[in-house]
């Protein structure tokens, strides 16, 4: 048989009926001159929990607003700026209707559209639905036996880690997998003999084309080609996946506000809004955002004035080189242009309490000066000299236009501040060492040498309370001094509690970490290592893999995992040794609290967690959306929306336009505390490699998101 790569959507507009004007007093929405409000009714009557879009290109940049009816079918699309809008309804059950021009202070009544079919209707479904049909090899097929065996990899010690590098710890860490670019192969790849040829050609594209074909070589090159290839085959053959439920209770109360920023062949990877320690910082302010390997520039929302623009982000060293290589192979979207450009790389944004945006950006190239490196007298090239650093530092004030640029000994990746008189700049990514940065210090004498600091990561091994002598990682355990580990931080936080520093890092199972740095971090700071439970008796529910992780104002660890969960962790209920030759790991199961993530598991997979895995968790400290304060969200990649665990249930923030919502990162901020919900709010961006994969397709930039909770779907 001769596979075409890919098949036509079903999406589409039908033409439906619409009606304007009054829908009987019981229905009837009060609209201001800024609302859009009416009602959506089905054959069966009112339409409850579906959405409602108005779109825009009148403005500076691209502009949408996304709300939800209530139980009776009503909307009120709020506080729209001055322009002409396109209006239409999506919602699960339906295909979209045909959209209508209106401007805002109008009464619009919507007739939704049943979907002629099951197929029709999946097309709105979240990608990780689709991603569930996927069936994984066997528990019975790991270890894997190799490309004489049954092709898995010997590497691929579980079934577990082969669903963690589907999910964060392989592709989904990337880009979304179940949208329709994913499950589907782009017809521009030409014929195949079969769908297996299809997926090996396709992983090879683009400038992302080498770790992709990378990742399935360390699964098994040939069994993961026929896992996706028969994925594929059976959703173009008529699979569908279990359908999701509309939108209930508080999430009805949601609305969803987009513009477009950067560009077309750039990708975003984090966003910021305000000072973490304190969201009122940068009130109706500019949002900033991270571009990584893509392009050399800041991308900048003023959400006030509905506009972008750009900040330049330059290098200290012409002669850095470029964080992404040529395509491996002809993309299907690009060709062979190489639209990933940057040297800075730059990869997380965050605030000062003075609007300053701090950046973890490439300065140079990986070679670090004399003043890292043994020899050096700076003191913690003393205690631990250290050779390279492939990312560092950079500060830009709106206040002056400047960007500074700041070249560290150690590697960064994730930035925090303390809550300290220093203001002190934690990092993660540094390998065997975590970084800081003294910025008041830096601001006040731009001495980036006197500024900086790293340690290594060290075990109280010999559970004296003190650092000591410590053995290496290669060498044997002495239970007489510490030893030091290579288990760096990924993500990084700070525990207002105690002023210590944690953070996860990756790996199977995987583990969080807690640094005390001690009054002197180079010399004094001890290391703390806590794994997921994993093959635990200890542990209620087993876990796997850790990503992004934020901490809450009660010095609770929250994270997600690979395994498809939320997971907490607290440090106080752990009952045994913290330290000392007993604390392998595994020595806190009652430390953990696993809560599974809303998505259907995996085809023929029993274990706890579905087909979720999402990239970060981030806690509202401060109460920004309105859901309470300390209430931890994850960035839910493959539900396309953020999923909020409150008391313990779980609160879906669905972006249901345009599909393919994936986000790494999200912040809060109070605008205004006196404003009630206008004044609040959460701020994510379509983060994914891929931007056209999404639903609107090559073209389309990333997006910022606003997210806001109104105490019922009809407050303005």
């Amino acid at each position: 048989m001769l596979y075409r790569a890919g098949i036509a959507a079903v999406i589409g507009a039908v033409v439906v009926a619409l009606s304007a004007g009054s829908a009987g007093a019981w229905q009837a929405v009060a609209v201001d001159g800024d609302d859009i409000g009416g009602v959506v009714t089905g054959p069966d009557g009112p339409e409850a929990g579906v959405w409602v879009i108005a779109e825009t290109t009148d403005l500076p940049t691209r502009f949408n607003r996304i709300v939800v009816t209530d139980d009776d079918g009503r909307y009120l699309i709020p506080d729209l700026p001055d322009a002409t809008y396109d209006v239409w309804v999506r919602g699960y059950g339906l295909v979209d209707s045909e959209k209508v021009r209106t401007p805002p202070g109008s009464t619009l009544n919507l007739t939704a559209v049943v979907a002629p079919d099951e197929a029709a209707a999946a097309q709105y479904y979240p990608a990780g639905h689709w991603l569930s049909l996927i069936e994984v090899p066997d528990r019975d097929q790991f270890p894997g036996t190799g490309p004489d065996g049954n092709g898995i990899s010997p590497n691929m010690r579980s079934q577990a880690e082969w669903m963690r590098t589907v999910k964060s710890g392989g592709c989904t860490a990337c880009h979304s997998l179940g949208n329709l670019a994913t499950r589907e192969v782009p017809p521009e790849l030409g014929e195949f003999d079969s769908m297996v040829a299809a997926w090996d050609r396709r992983i090879q594209s683009g400038q992302a084309g080498g770790s992709m074909s990378n990742g399935l070589n360390r699964m098994g090159r040939q069994a993961a080609l026929e896992m996706f290839a028969d994925w594929t085959d059976r959703i173009m053959a008529g699979e569908l996946p279990e359908a999701p439920r509309r939108p209930q209770g508080v999430e009805r109360n949601i609305v969803v506000s987009q513009w477009d920023w950067a560009d077309e062949k750039a990708y975003l990877h984090d966003e910021i809004s305000t000072d973490k320690r304190d969201p009122t910082v940068n009130a109706y302010g500019p949002i900033y955002g991270a571009l990584e390997a893509s392009a050399d520039y800041v991308p900048v929302l003023d959400p006030v004035a509905n506009a972008s623009s750009e900040i330049p982000v330059p290098v200290r060293d012409p002669d850095t080189p470029l964080a992404a290589g040529p395509p491996m192979a002809s993309s299907p979207y690009w060709g062979d242009e190489a639209i990933w450009n940057s040297q800075t790389n730059v990869h997380n944004p965050m605030l000062d309490a003075d609007g300053r945006v701090w950046l973890t950006s490439r300065v140079r190239g990986p070679q670090n000066p004399d003043m890292c490196l043994e020899g050096s007298d700076h003191p913690s090239a003393q205690a631990f000299p250290n050779a390279r650093a492939n990312r560092h530092l950079a500060v830009w004030d709106p206040a002056t236009e400047e960007m500074t640029l700041v070249g560290t000994c150690y590697s960064t990746h994730h930035l925090i501040f303390a809550e300290d008189e220093n203001d002190t700049l934690w990092t993660s990514g540094g390998g065997p060492v975590i970084g800081w940065l003294d910025t008041k210090m830096f601001l006040e004498t731009g001495d980036e040498e006197a500024s900086q600091g790293w340690t290594a990561l060290v075990l109280d091994t010999n559970g004296n309370g003190q650092r000591d002598e410590f053995t290496e990682p290669n060498e044997p355990i002495d239970p007489t001094k510490d030893r030091r580990v290579t288990t760096g931080f990924y993500g990084v936080a700070y525990n207002p509690v105690d002023g210590t520093i944690w953070g996860s890092s990756l790996g199977f199972p995987g583990s969080v970490l807690r640094l005390d740095p001690g009054d002197d971090p180079s010399n004094t700071a001890l290391t703390e290592v806590f794994e997921v439970p994993w093959e635990n008796p200890g542990a209620e529910v087993q876990g796997y893999s850790p990503r992004g992780m934020d901490i809450d104002r009660n010095g609770v660890v929250w994270t997600p995992l690979a395994s498809g969960h939320m997971a907490s962790f607290d440090r106080s209920k752990c009952t045994g040794p913290l330290n000392g030759p007993d604390a392998t790991g595994q020595h806190c199961p009652e430390g953990w609290t696993l809560y599974e993530e809303p998505l259907p598991k995996f085809k023929g997979v029993d274990d706890s967690g579905g087909a979720e895995g999402s990239y970060y968790t981030w806690v509202d400290q401060f109460d920004t959306f309105g859901l309470g304060e300390n209430i931890p969200i994850n960035t839910g990649n493959a539900s396309e929306g953020l999923l909020a665990l409150k008391d313990g249930e779980w609160v879906i923030i669905r972006v249901p336009y345009p599909l393919g919502f994936y986000t790494k990162w999200l912040d809060g901020r109070i605008d205004d505390a006196d404003a009630g919900w206008k004044g609040r709010g959460l701020w994510a961006t379509y983060g994914t490699r891929a931007p056209f994969h999404t639903e609107t397709g090559k073209g389309t930039p990333s997006k910022v998101v606003q997210f806001q909770l109104r105490p019922d779907p009809l407050a303005k």
